[in-house]
């Protein structure tokens, strides 16, 4: 079983290189050759497996390592379910006022299978609201909206900087938190 909440293919637009090698700060040559060097990978695993996975759903996870396994015989599912079922997280959502989560960059990836998404849709069918916590959101209010969370915040927002958020993060996230802890029940969200 591949705990993974990553659900990339391996290659292409969605792909490891394309997704996640911007957001990690390759410029757009380095890109090309990262999706070059994955797309060389695939056809290893291929050649080992008797099977393309580069498409299937978690290859591009961490940086291909996602596709190895798979081309081993792994079944991926979601982490976030993994954590979820061992731990009982529903019971603890349903039973909560408010459900505070985190991410580094609220994105539109960060909607696509990861622990914020399968969380928020816990306290969604709970009728709890969700407030997100991240080093960066880029997402627009009206994004934050339609994914059914009540608020996003940045530390980057209350730190003035990335390199302030990321080196002093507990001072910065704290502060956060408290901002939005005081403005909580004059409409903050």
């Amino acid at each position: 079983v591949v705990a993974s909440d990553v659900e990339n293919p391996l290659l292409g637009p969605l792909g490891a290189a394309a997704v996640f090698g911007p957001q990690k700060g390759a410029d757009p040559a380095t890109v090309e050759r990262l999706e070059e060097r994955m797309g060389q990978w695939s056809r290893v695993l291929e050649g080992m497996a008797g099977r393309d996975v580069s498409g299937e759903e978690g290859a591009g996870a961490a940086g291909g390592l996602g596709a190895a396994l798979l081309a081993l015989g792994g079944r991926r599912v979601s982490g976030a379910t993994v954590v979820a079922e061992a731990t009982d997280r529903a019971a603890d959502v349903a039973s909560s006022d408010l459900v505070i989560t985190g991410e580094g960059k609220f994105d539109s990836q960060t909607l696509r299978g990861k622990v914020v998404s399968a969380l928020n849709a816990e306290a969604t069918d709970a009728g709890v609201p969700t407030v997100v916590f991240a080093g960066q959101v880029v997402l627009t209010p009206e994004e934050v909206a339609a994914a059914g969370i009540a608020g996003a915040y940045a530390i980057v927002d209350v730190a003035g900087s990335v390199d302030v958020a990321m080196n002093d993060a507990d001072n910065q996230l704290t502060r956060l938190a408290e901002k939005v802890a005081s403005g909580w029940g004059d409409g903050v969200a």
